[in-house]
């Protein structure tokens, strides 16, 4: 097989260009999905797969069933398929089942591997990744900043057009798994039907909250001096405490001074090296900065370290974060 494309599409039809095994790998539950789907097709048009297939579930199955399955020949076919979900839960004594049996694997059987997490230094995934270059597919989710616009893409594959603020109340909703955006998107194009873009105020309407906010959203909103936006979302944060929440306004304020002073230097640019993260992770810092003014952000530091001496000293966490949050924001 010469290559593999983003959602596991293959180059080229002949048998020969089969490797024996691949690993869909990744967070990215739609596109394993889809890499599967497409490699069942690709073997459908060479053969009956309802007599040359098998499927296992790692958290049950035993490594010598799927060894088995592996080397039986198939029936009126070139190939048989073995489809294993979930390998990164087999145990370690069935893992060494499938190593052993990568070792020497059958030339007519396709062993596909799907996982959401598996570790590159385990003796699994050097053994898929050994039989050949093109094995591994990446399924790695989306930055979160990039999801919106992912959504948008998808909702284009079920007819229907999202608005930006549509796509990011439906993110904001639902979470980051994109198998469960895509069926909301399923849901939303029957309801809504041919006409007009769909608006955020229709996603609320049709979409019911399955996700809980994500503390960054809520230290974006910081940031940005967006009382009334922290307010929502700390209401929507049932398991995040207020002595994390504050522990991640402070990291916020510091980047934000650190912000600040790059730019007094002229060189806002070099922020991402002197706070040694990605550039896309402080895009946003430059513009959150000019909403504070240089005091404000020490007085806001200094008051966090009252605020959460307060908190460790029997004051009630919940209260003594509130008050600080609306001292803070506050303009």
């Amino acid at each position: 097989m010469r290559a593999m494309g983003y959602n596991g599409v293959m180059s080229d039809s002949q048998h020969t260009d089969l490797l024996p095994a691949y690993l869909a790998v990744g967070e990215d539950a739609l596109k394993r999905e889809a890499v599967i789907a497409r490699l069942k097709a690709r073997l459908g048009t060479m053969g009956d797969m309802a007599f040359n297939s098998d499927e296992f579930d790692g958290e049950s199955a035993e490594g010598a069933a799927i060894a088995a399955a592996c080397n039986t020949m198939p029936f009126a076919s070139p190939v048989r398929l073995v489809y294993v979900r979930n390998v990164d839960k087999l145990k370690k004594v069935d893992a060494e089942e499938l190593v052993s049996y990568l070792g020497t694997p059958s030339a007519t059987t396709v062993l596909a591997c799907e996982a959401e997490k598996l570790a590159k230094n385990t003796r699994l995934y050097k053994a898929l990744a050994a039989v050949g270059p093109k094995a591994v597919i990446d399924c790695a989710p989306p930055k979160s900043w990039e999801l919106p616009k992912r959504v948008r893409a998808m909702a284009c594959t079920h007819g229907i057009t999202l608005s930006e603020g549509a796509a990011s109340a439906l993110v904001e909703l639902v979470g980051e798994n994109t198998v469960h955006l895509d069926n909301e998107l399923k849901k939303i194009a029957l309801a809504h039907g041919a006409g007009d873009g769909v608006g955020e105020r229709e996603v609320r309407a049709l979409v019911a909250r399955t996700s809980e906010v994500k503390p960054w959203d809520f230290t974006a909103a910081f940031a940005e001096r967006n009382l009334g936006k922290c307010l929502a979302l700390r209401s929507k944060m049932e398991s995040t405490s207020p002595h994390v929440l504050i522990a991640l306004c402070t990291t916020r304020l510091r980047e934000l001074m650190a912000a600040q002073s790059m730019a007094r230097r002229g060189n806002p640019r070099g922020l991402a090296k002197a706070l040694g993260a990605p550039d896309w992770r402080v895009k946003n810092h430059g513009a959150w900065a000019r909403q504070w003014r240089p005091e404000e952000l020490r007085r806001a530091l200094a008051s966090s370290r009252d605020a959460e001496q307060a908190m460790k000293s029997g004051s009630d966490p919940d209260e003594v974060f509130y008050r600080w949050l609306v001292e803070t924001l506050k303009r």
